[in-house]
């Protein structure tokens, strides 16, 4: 990979502890959404490139030292590869904020995240052991804990390292391989996981990447045979699309798929802390995080308070370079993704939703022209069924919703085929409790959002995914476990 500073970058597949070409040479280009800028030329591999990559993960993993190296000695490599990450800290948000548009400040801010999956990871399997069940006293039984074989790792792109990290960390660190497939968009930042691994003392062929679209590479990777498990973020249309490639290879998977939040505000809520909470849930990243809060429910006694100062805050968002440090929100990543969020903006009109404030591109330098922006868009909606309120736009468009009681709040809650996460913003104890036990979804946060404990189980209800991943529950999913029973006379 040519140095991140100067010039359009080249990117080649990661396949056995090498940088190499598409078998075919082909590539693709990567433009920086906030510019139009070609920023990378990336190896565009074909289905034999994908198949070269899992071959060599099954052999590293059937014949390298990885799997049968001692727990202490895989983990101290780990660590190292964390300790790795944060020394190239600058180069990777450089690399995520400019393939995202993401604020840079942002990005910095994820790369400790990141480093902290891997090293979370290894400190935690160091500390597992099994279970011994006795039967009387003829037998004992007890379990092992092993790694299951090669992992498809597939990431979306608007985290693209940190969310990689979150599946790479117990994927080693259980003792499996790897072939990573980064989304086509933003592979740039998850093109460096190889080498870092390499640097770290991983042995060649346990991390592999390799790029191109998911109709291609994806469905290669999804259905191929030396593959045992796919780990999977992304959108709940491609989670049902690889559900059914890995469905003739009985594959272990994983899934972390589409959100509509519903961000719950009551009126005994402390507003100057759900404001800017609330704000920065839905705009984080241009609204393009699964975990957004963009269905805004607000208990009608405090509903013109709230709308006035969540307006104004919107409002006050600076949109703009994600070079630049005060700037709080970029562009979406792609034309194609633009269009998408913007046609909301006619289905917002057709459905009769009221537009408090943007709802069109931002004033920007002449630079900026080419851009995927949108400012900061806000609607009140009396409808909650509506597309509006039902469909995850993956953009800065956030519905706020009037409610009058506790009943009707989560009726509107749990009315949607999500299920990923909700908020809550009360001052009353039990409502607390009562409202994160009703409302169906993986993670509820209460008055605080995008807090997470890598120990806390991951993962969403209904369309929103299937399993959870996190300290145990990511070490079961990347685990065999094993029963053994000694006869003991």
């Amino acid at each position: 990979m040519t140095n991140v500073q100067t010039g359009v970058k080249e990117v080649g597949l990661y396949i056995n502890g090498e940088y190499v070409e598409a078998s075919d040479r082909a590539t693709f280009e990567v433009k920086n959404p906030a510019t139009q800028e070609i920023i990378a030329k990336v190896s565009e591999a074909t289905e034999a490139d994908v198949d070269r990559a899992c071959r060599v993960a099954r052999d590293a993993f059937e014949n390298g030292p990885w799997r049968t190296m001692t727990v202490a000695e895989r983990c101290a490599k780990l660590r190292r590869m964390a300790e790795i990450i944060l020394e190239r800290k600058e180069e990777i948000a450089h690399l995520d904020a400019a393939d995202v548009g993401k604020p840079l400040q942002s990005a910095l801010q994820l790369v400790p995240r990141a480093a902290n999956n891997i090293k979370f990871f290894a400190d935690f399997m160091e500390q597992q052991g099994g279970e011994t069940y006795p039967m009387e006293d003829e037998y004992l039984n007890y379990t092992r804990y092993e790694p299951v074989g090669v992992a498809a790792l597939i990431t979306p792109w608007n985290v693209p390292f940190m969310l990689t990290t979150w599946k790479l960390g117990p994927c080693l660190a259980a003792g499996n391989t790897a072939v990573i497939k980064p989304a086509e968009m933003t592979p740039l930042s998850v093109s460096l996981l190889g080498e870092i691994a390499k640097e770290a003392g991983i042995p060649d062929g346990v991390v592999n990447v390799v790029h191109g679209l998911g109709g291609v590479v994806g469905n290669a990777l999804t259905t191929h045979p030396e593959v045992d498990l796919i780990s999977f973020t992304g959108s709940t249309v491609t989670g049902k699309r690889i559900l059914k490639s890995g469905a003739d290879t009985l594959k272990k998977v994983s899934f972390e798929l589409g959100g509509k939040a519903a961000n719950i505000v009551f009126e005994d809520a402390n507003i100057e802390k759900a404001v800017p909470e609330s704000i920065r849930a839905a705009f984080m990243n241009s609204g393009q995080v699964c975990l957004a809060g963009s269905r805004i429910l607000v208990q009608r006694t405090i509903f013109d308070e709230f709308l006035e100062k969540f307006k104004k805050a919107a409002t006050e968002l600076k949109v703009g370079d994600p070079k630049e440090a005060d700037t709080k929100m970029g562009p979406v990543v792609s034309e194609e993704h633009y269009k998408k969020v913007t046609s909301y903006l006619d289905i917002a009109k057709e459905e009769g939703a009221t537009l408090i404030c943007g709802g069109k591109r931002p004033d920007l330098p002449e630079y900026l022209q080419d851009g995927y922006y949108l400012e900061p868009t806000v609607y009140v909606s009396e409808n909650p069924k509506s597309r509006l309120c039902q469909e995850e736009i993956f953009g800065p468009i956030v519905t706020i919703i009037p409610f009058d009681t506790e009943e009707e709040a989560l009726r509107i809650a749990n009315d949607t085929e999500y299920g990923l996460n909700a908020v809550v913003w009360t001052e009353n104890l039990q409502r607390a409790h009562r409202i994160s036990h009703a409302v169906r979804a993986g993670t509820i946060w209460v008055n605080c959002w995008f807090v997470r404990d890598l120990r806390a189980p991951f993962g969403g209800m209904k369309k929103s995914g299937v399993g959870r991943e996190g300290g145990h529950h990511s070490l079961e999913f990347f685990s065999e476990a094993k029963n053994i029973c000694i006869a003991l006379k």
